[in-house]
């Protein structure tokens, strides 16, 4: 079947399409409805069907592969490594889930968990999942301020965390920043579950907080069987990155997760039981949720869960994982790979590649001369994917596991089976049909399955966020803005509040981004509208160069600007021309990769930046100020 036609049937025989993908899954009783859309925009799937989320992800392979890896930690920070196999993985969660049990969790209570990359954060997703309770997985090492808002809005039963992280080599304690948060909340937790790692001191809290190693030891033979949960039941919470005010929780179900985090490993990664697949995100954020713990693990594979930087011990750390673990599908973000491009190229000639099958790409937009760098270094398919937190798994990219499609440098593929995409003019609703038409992007509804059933315990913000953007639409909009080719390949240009108006004229900052990246000195760029008494906004670019040199003297620096400013007057002409190029060192980005556009354009604005507690490098932000200053 071609992929086109199995879109369509998607789309036009949904019922019968989505039954077929929910085989792909064990089920303790078959669903009775297959969608239920009485009550737009909310849609139940797989009505009346019980199954588990771990179940599906540990229990089925232990007959059949126990003694298969299962869970491959890694970290370069501490320098340890310890695969475990599904047999070992299924012990060690029934150990997490006893231990959750007997401090007061159940089906239907929070937990949240606060963890860096190590086994046990997977140990706690898993052991919820398996008992029906839902975790909230917090980035380890946020700020308390942002940890405690989310502590009131989840209302945790218990909080499971370590006594710290490390970045770089540098322990980070988390302990006093959970403690804080404790205090700042006004929701208190009946207990804390820590992981002592021996990283910092860890001081306990008498009557609260609890040993992890003294619960672990008390339940070794423990047996927690799973709580077959309607597939209605939500699996989870997890808030958007970015949030201000009152966090945003996006809910997933049971069912629908798992089915189509079962289809895309077939359709889409095409991930075999018994391969290794790696993906170098991180479980605080919703591509750790699907690709490292759930994903693969529902397939069979082998998933690697890595704590480190992609540059330490050196830049070929990656690679070396790759070849020792024979990982055949890999998955990462296009701010990696630019970092990657900077080092020396060595390193990927220097181990065996030959088990790597694609390499996918997501997080932000993949710009064409980074996709054509590390598609030659690899040789392999490079997949960008484009989805979001509230997807759970990819809007838009290409399922060569139905039909062998070609990348499209720029583009992150086509619709995704289930997601009925279409490209809407913001002001009048009206749908854009014809090629190379710039539109919103959207989703009529439903929504497919995987996708947030709401916003945790507020489904008029779902409604009012998400489906009421477009005039006299009841579609749900992504927020982005697209076009589509005539090979119905979507091209994203940026989110809608990204868009600058210069003395009239519309532009997308990711438009003039992409222009600026052509430039042969150019490694990063963000590109923010900033406000302009005389043409209303103008667009300021941020520019971090290949050659360090570039940026060493004022003169080297007004000479790249110059330079780069030709480009964009080329290939978008005059009005497209940023007001700046300012050449720095690093561009302020979350710890997962995302460029703080808002927080340069509040830097620019002589505005407050806001919340910078997700900021990997404070410095950064820094730096633009005191380049800004003799503009100011």
């Amino acid at each position: 079947m071609s992929y086109k036609a199995f879109h369509q049937r998607s789309l036009t025989e949904r019922d019968a399409f989505w039954s077929e993908q929910a085989a792909l899954i064990d089920w303790h009783q078959p669903p009775q409805q297959v969608c239920d859309y009485s009550n737009p925009p909310f849609a139940r799937w797989f009505v009346g069907g019980l199954t588990n989320l771990c179940h599906n992800a540990v229990d089925r392979h232990v007959a059949t592969r126990g003694d298969q890896a299962a869970l491959i930690a890694v970290s370069t920070e501490t320098n340890t490594e310890r695969s475990y196999s599904f047999s070992e993985l299924h012990r060690e969660v029934q150990r997490m889930a006893a231990a959750l049990q007997e401090l007061g969790v159940g089906k239907g209570d929070r937990v949240l968990i606060y963890m860096p990359m190590i086994a046990e954060a997977a140990f706690a997703m898993l052991a919820c999942t398996r008992i029906g309770a839902l975790h909230t997985v917090v980035f380890g090492g946020f700020a308390s301020g942002a940890l405690a808002s989310r502590i009131d809005d989840a209302e945790p039963k218990v909080i499971v965390s370590a006594d710290g992280g490390s970045r770089g080599g540098k322990a980070v304690p988390y302990k006093p920043l959970l403690d804080e948060a404790i205090q700042l909340a006004q929701h208190k937790p009946g207990a804390v579950l820590l992981v002592e790692r021996g990283l910092v001191p860890l001081n306990f809290l008498a009557g609260r907080d609890h040993s992890w190693r003294a619960l672990r030891d008390k339940h070794l033979d423990a047996v927690v069987p799973c709580e077959w949960v309607d597939a209605t039941h939500p699996s989870y919470t997890l808030y958007t990155s970015g949030t201000t005010g009152k966090p945003k929780g996006v809910q997933r179900d049971t069912g629908g997760y798992a089915v189509a985090l079962a289809a895309s490993m077939k359709h889409i990664f095409q991930g075999q039981p018994g391969e290794t697949y790696f993906s170098t995100s991180d479980i605080g954020w919703v591509v750790g949720h699907s690709y490292i713990v759930y994903g693969p693990l529902i397939a069979g594979m082998a998933t690697i869960l890595y704590e480190g930087l992609p540059t330490r011990p050196d830049a070929g750390i990656w690679w070396q994982l790759v070849e020792k673990y024979k990982v055949t599908r890999m998955f990462s973000a296009p701010t990696a790979v630019r970092v990657l491009k900077k080092q020396d190229p060595a390193y990927l000639s220097k181990y065996d590649l030959s088990s790597l099958k694609a390499l996918y790409l997501a997080g932000e937009p993949l710009d064409e001369p980074t996709a054509q760098w590390i598609s030659s270094a690899l040789n392999v398919p490079i997949i960008d994917n484009y989805w979001q937190t509230e997807s759970g798994w990819p809007i838009l990219t290409l399922a060569n596991g139905v039909q062998a499609q070609t990348s499209k440098f720029g583009s992150p593929g086509v619709a995704m089976y289930g997601y009925d995409v279409k490209l809407f003019d913001e002001s009048t609703g009206e749908e854009l049909h014809g090629a190379n038409q710039k539109g919103v992007v959207a989703i009529e509804g439903p929504l497919p399955p995987g996708c947030m059933q709401t916003v945790w315990r507020d489904d008029q913000r779902f409604v009012n966020t998400y489906w009421k953007s477009i005039p006299g639409k009841l579609v749900y909009s992504t927020f982005d803005w697209g076009i589509r080719d005539e090979d119905g390949y979507f091209f994203i240009l940026g989110r809608t509040d990204d868009v600058i108006n210069v003395a009239g004229h519309r532009l997308g900052t990711r438009e003039i981004e992409e222009s600026i990246s052509s430039h042969p000195n150019v490694a990063e760029v963000a590109v923010v509208g900033v406000a302009d008494n005389l043409k209303g906004q103008v667009a300021m670019a941020f520019v971090v160069p290949k050659d360090a040199g570039s940026a060493e003297s004022p003169e080297a620096r007004l000479r790249l600007e110059g330079e780069i400013m030709k480009v964009v007057d080329g290939q978008l002409g005059a009005v497209a021309r940023p007001s700046r190029v300012i050449i720095v060192n690093v561009l302020p980005k979350t710890r997962s990769g995302k460029l703080l556009r808002r927080a340069l354009q509040a830097v620019c604005e002589g505005r407050d930046p806001g919340d910078l507690t997700t900021m990997d490098d404070p410095a950064a932000l820094q730096q633009v100020r005191d380049l800004m200053a003799p503009a100011a």
